[in-house]
């Protein structure tokens, strides 16, 4: 099995608002996607097929094939209007990220012909997006960003061991990143806010829980849940999971960028 994505990309309006509520409930739920004139985004589609390499022509599908068959629904259904007027899906479901995921993946998995639709990602904007594979489950992530200092240096390790290990990174009064800490949640939107979790509330979360103590933080020397443990982005992607687990029940997977060029994951010792 193989498997190609083909981006494209699409310009749409939409509220998110509950007509039976009042204007302070949808604004406390909402905040200012609530707003009844609307708002839009340039969104990003990822469209990921898999299937078997065809022997005659060495490919899967023809690419500009995913390309047109994507972009016929995109832009009959979505691209330049406002969902929630224009789109009868979406005067019944509010037009979440997590709910238009859902739209694209039942209006394309059937127009796939000799391969196979096997992930959809949504992008917002640069710091939310969601995706969907095979099955019920729909993943949301948010991006934050911190800038914290650090020095790697473990007490196992002789002063040679470490230099050797660490090289710069062994510096006596530390280094620093901008760090881009990803969430990810996972779960059915709710039928009737169309979210999986309420972004103020993991917003708060994450704000209480991680920002406030790492950002503009020397890890080794400002930080409790570092003293004794290598500030490695191994062991902070860990121990971010560890303080979030708790106060996000559908946290799905902690991603963390401490370059560009240097991406962790986890998904907590449950998934192992």
């Amino acid at each position: 099995m193989l498997y190609l994505s083909r981006k494209m990309t699409f310009s749409a309006a939409h509220s998110y608002r509950i007509d039976s509520w009042t204007e302070e409930e949808n604004r406390r739920v909402f905040g200012p996607c609530s707003n009844i004139n609307g708002h839009g985004h340039d969104y990003t589609l990822k469209t990921m097929v898999k299937g078997p390499i065809q022997v005659d022509s060495g490919i899967v599908i023809n690419i500009t094939e995913v390309d047109q068959t994507v972009k016929a629904v995109v832009h009959e259904e979505l691209d330049g209007k406002f969902l929630n007027k224009e789109n009868p899906y979406f005067e019944e479901h509010i037009p979440t990220t997590e709910h238009i995921i859902s739209f694209l993946w039942d209006a394309l998995e059937s127009k796939m012909k000799g391969y196979q639709l096997h992930r959809l990602t949504l992008h917002e904007n640069d710091f939310l997006y969601s995706e969907k594979g095979e099955g019920s489950m729909v993943y949301l992530t948010r991006k934050y960003h911190f800038s914290s200092a650090h020095r790697l240096h473990s007490e196992y390790l002789s002063e040679e061991e470490n230099v050797s290990l660490f090289g710069k990174c062994n510096n006596v009064y530390g280094h620093g990143h901008n760090y881009y800490l990803e969430v990810t949640v996972a779960g059915q939107p709710d039928p009737v806010t169309g979210m999986i979790i309420d972004l103020a509330e993991l917003d708060q979360a994450v704000e209480a829980t991680v920002l406030k103590k790492f950002d503009h933080k020397h890890l080794n020397l400002d930080t409790e849940e570092f003293k004794g443990v290598n500030p490695t982005s191994e062991n902070v992607t860990v121990v971010t999971w560890n303080l979030l687990k708790p106060v996000i029940p559908r946290l799905y997977k902690i991603g963390l960028y401490e370059t560009e060029k240097n991406y962790f994951e986890y998904y907590g010792s449950e998934k192992e």
